[in-house]
């Protein structure tokens, strides 16, 4: 019997988590982690897996400009870099778990609308966490954005629509072949076209909106949302706020969530489950396919009768 397909979203920050050292040795010890939920879910599903990049990619930006001799490298190429090193690493610590099991990560390019508004306001956080006095420093510096992120302030970019996966006809043929797929890392290198010309752009593309496209394209069963939070909660950061454990589009269109975390994720979630009629959990990385069985996290389905049949199975 052929086993269902799951689109994974792994966020960057479940790999190096807010507050921990941006080094190789933590992100490692991180990656492992991840391997090992990312592994465990083989046994039931064919895994496509696509991963953020937000802390990673502040980082080498942080890194890039750091060096005055050459000019910065521009925020699509620190993307593509992105995908090799964290693609390197899961790639890597997947094969150590699934020695039989053909692992292949792809560079991957995402079309996006070079008029699209996100260009204007940017809601994206990348890179380490500030306190006040360094943000206004490098905001002076490096003319960079910041926005509040919960207790933190991080650097804000660009985060466009994705509108086009530019290798989608091969991942599926990858997919097919049996292989485990990793890709449109960091929600993909953001590229524009014109006169059939593709051309990067300045912006970091949300992954969980690519890994829903993504999830649309190649006709996934389901989509799966690894973050840092361990369900979708209303009133979030207060006293009265309160996990979500099992929902469906018409009710989360009635809920404001922060555009640069979990808006984005509800977003792609309902965006999958309006077009496929499929499930989407949002959870931690420790819970895995576990949120799909609807035994933690938030499970998001297509109606309000199907929610009650999820209700009353536990």
């Amino acid at each position: 019997m052929t086993k269902p397909t799951v689109v994974v979203a792994l966020g960057g920050n479940a790999l190096l988590c807010r507050g921990e050292p941006l080094e190789a040795d933590v992100q490692r010890i991180n990656v492992c982690c991840a391997a090992k939920a990312i592994a465990k879910m083989t046994q039931d599903w064919n895994v496509v897996l696509v991963h953020g990049n937000g802390p990673q990619v502040g980082l080498l930006a942080l890194q890039n400009s750091a060096f005055k001799e050459v000019k910065p490298y521009p925020l699509d190429i620190l993307v593509a870099e992105t995908q090799g090193m964290i693609g390197y690493m899961l790639m890597q610590e997947l094969h150590n778990i699934l020695p039989q099991t053909p692992i292949v990560t792809m560079l991957t390019q995402v079309e996006v609308d070079s008029n699209d508004p996100a260009f204007l306001m940017p809601t994206k956080y990348i890179g380490p966490v500030y306190d006040k006095q360094e943000a206004d420093q490098l905001a002076l510096e490096k003319g960079w954005e910041f926005k509040n992120d919960g207790k933190y302030i991080r650097r804000v970019v660009p985060s466009p629509k994705p509108l086009n996966i530019v290798e989608s006809d091969s991942i599926k043929q990858l997919i097919e072949a049996g292989n485990l797929v990793i890709c449109s890392g960091g929600g993909g290198i953001p590229v524009t076209r014109k006169d059939s010309k593709l051309t990067g752009v300045e912006a970091v593309i949300d992954k969980d909106l690519s890994a829903a496209y993504l999830a649309r394209q190649i006709d996934a069963d389901a989509l799966l949302i690894l973050t840092d939070a361990d369900a979708v909660y209303l009133n979030w950061g207060t006293e009265k706020q309160e996990a979500l454990r099992f929902t469906h589009p018409e009710q989360l269109a009635g809920i404001h969530f922060d555009a640069g975390s979990m808006g984005p994720k509800i977003t792609a979630a309902c965006d999958f489950v309006n077009a496929t009629g499929g499930k989407v959990g949002i959870g931690s990385l420790t819970d895995g396919a576990n949120i799909l069985k609807g035994e933690c996290g938030t499970l998001i389905v297509d109606s309000v009768e199907e929610v009650n049949i999820y209700k009353l199975k536990m």
